[in-house]
């Protein structure tokens, strides 16, 4: 039987690597004879671009060009989903770092964000977290578009999306669609613990993080994650890659996006560096930008299209003014509660088996917090200098949902010019309120009944006077890496795009990433970024069905108004 396992598994590598051949290949002829017109240009491969690319791509009869400014993800520190904490400050980052804070004692939050094929799906934790009933009917009360309810999505993930391998849930989960996805294999004790101790406080356990828990003010669960036989099954893999052996789909590594090129008020083309060159590339039906909450409003701004103040303080012609461009930046901020090591320890890794989510206020709509875990401390280097963690430790990582938001601005007129990025972490007063009320619920998890054998001393932050937690959470904030927010979708003078992702204002350009979320989904945004891409290439599709480039208002009065 051993053997017959082997068989199929040195079966299924071959498959992959003849696979991979073809589309090497492809790719290479498809770049020595680029094509100047295609129909549809994504600007980034990242986790929504390359599902946009992709569905647009399964129709042989249109051209699709996708540009990335990242290279291969065919590295070991991309397929092997423990390495993830590797890729943070690698050539795989973008690198960016948050300007100093002064209500973070003035430091200055690294900000990184995938530059790989795939994206954050090739660094991140590969947890999978799919949003909760109220986020997603938050965003259709905003757009005025049912398309983006709970009831819609959860039918794209059960039709579309997931190729769900666990317990049984045919109301929730999918099983035809692209995305492997499977609860964590062999929980250890301490997971298994952590459930009990959670469950004894509150969060009722529920069998899977993505059904009903989703629904719930609280709960917790196994984690969902997009790992395979052991290795990562990046966004890219599962549905870009399999399409660059088409000789329709072209696929650019290690090429920048310059500008976005206009005709009026109708996007037609970009401008690209790509192997030393300057190139113009045309779209006759529409361009979709996937670059990210930082690189979206950054191209737009530098292609004309943002707040006039800021567009004219670099000399860039107005194109069309959208004063919400780079503006409400937000992600989850994180910290790290650490607790000595009892007689028993938890699985070695740097990813959790379990997940808890809960809220802080009984009028929020949807959790507001949720905590992962991992064994040895995890904390920022200003609060190890002065608590001085042991490594024979575990912690609880707590991500909140912040009131704050920042922004996004130019510092130049050029590709090449840095943004500055201000966070504004703690800028609302009730975050730091909200995140001492999250400690709270964490300390009565890891000191429940269940958690004993596990569980030593509170060693970060171990205290619980004010001033010394407040020292702790302004010198230990951190980042989740789920930016989102700076070209949010919306019918106020604020938004960026509307409900079918198109810019306001202009024809051919729309939006499909994490940028256009009004608030950041309750946990990890890689699932959610899925469903963008869905819905953006479902939109144009559509678009295109009608008889080509949707029409829209040029003027922001018509939009506001409608």
């Amino acid at each position: 039987m051993h053997d017959g396992l082997d068989d199929i598994g040195n079966i299924r590598q071959a498959v992959l690597e003849d696979h991979a051949a073809r589309v090497r290949e492809n790719q290479q002829e498809l770049a020595a004879q680029l094509e100047k017109r295609f129909d549809y240009i994504v600007c980034g491969a990242g986790t929504s671009g390359c599902v946009v690319a992709s569905r647009l791509g399964a129709d042989l009869g249109v051209r699709v060009l996708v540009l990335e400014a990242g290279g291969t993800d065919e590295l070991e520190l991309v397929t092997d989903p423990d390495r993830w904490p590797m890729t943070l400050g690698s050539e795989l980052d973008w690198g960016f770092v948050a300007e100093p804070n002064p209500r973070l004692n003035g430091r200055a939050i690294p900000y990184s964000m995938g530059k790989v094929l795939g994206g954050g799906s090739s660094v991140n934790v590969s947890t999978w977290s799919r949003g909760h009933r109220a986020d997603w009917d938050f965003y259709a009360s905003e757009v005025g578009d049912a398309a983006w309810g709970y009831s819609a999505v959860l039918e794209q993930y059960r039709r579309r999306i997931e190729a769900y391998v666990g317990h049984a849930d045919p109301d929730h989960r999918g099983t035809g669609g692209n995305v492997h996805v499977q609860q964590v294999i062999d929980p250890s004790p301490f997971a298994l613990a952590f459930l009990a101790g959670a469950e004894s406080v509150g969060l009722k356990r529920y069998p899977n993080a993505n059904g009903r828990l989703m629904e719930m003010p609280r709960g917790c669960a196994l984690v969902d994650e997009t790992v395979c036989h052991g290795r990562r099954r990046s966004i890219f893999r599962s549905y870009l890659h399999p399409r660059m052996i088409q000789p329709n789909v072209t696929v650019l590594t290690g090429a920048l996006v310059r500008r976005i090129r206009f005709e009026g008020l109708r996007a037609t083309g970009v401008e690209f560096e790509f192997r030393g060159r300057r190139i113009r590339a045309e779209a006759t039906q529409e361009i979709v930008l996937s670059l990210g909450a930082i690189h979206t409003p950054k191209l737009l701004m530098q292609s004309g299209v943002g707040d006039e103040v800021e567009l004219n303080r670099f000399g860039i012609p107005v194109v069309q003014p959208l004063p919400g461009v780079g503006r409400g930046l937000h992600d989850h901020v994180s910290f790290g509660v650490i607790f000595e090591n009892a007689d028993q320890r938890p699985a070695p890794g740097p990813r959790s088996q379990t997940a808890c989510f809960w809220k802080t206020d009984a009028t929020l709509d949807a959790p507001n917090f949720y905590a992962y875990t991992k064994q040895g401390p995890t904390m920022t280097a200003e609060n190890a200098a002065r608590l001085h963690p042991p490594k024979d430790s575990w912690t609880m990582v707590i991500g909140m949902r912040p009131r704050s938001r920042g922004s996004v601005h130019l510092t130049g007129s050029e590709p090449s010019a840095p943004v500055r990025i201000d966070a504004n972490y703690l800028g609302e007063p009730e975050d730091l309120r909200d995140l001492e009320a999250g400690l709270r619920t964490v300390r009565d998890i890891a000191c429940s009944a269940p958690m004993k054998p596990f569980t030593g001393q509170e060693v970060v932050p171990g205290t619980s006077s004010p001033g010394e937690l407040e020292q702790f959470l302004r010198d230990g904030l951190g980042t989740f890496w789920h930016q989102s927010g700076t070209a949010r979708m919306g019918r106020d003078a604020m938004s960026v795009v509307d409900g079918r992702l198109r810019v306001h204002g202009l024809e051919g350009l729309r939006i499909a990433d994490a940028s256009i979320l009004p608030r950041v989904t309750t946990g990890n945004t890689m699932a959610p970024c899925v469903v963008i891409g869905e819905q953006a290439a479902a939109f144009l599709k559509r678009a295109q069905s009608d008889g080509g480039v949707e029409r829209v208002p040029a003027r922001f009065r018509s939009w506001e108004s409608s």
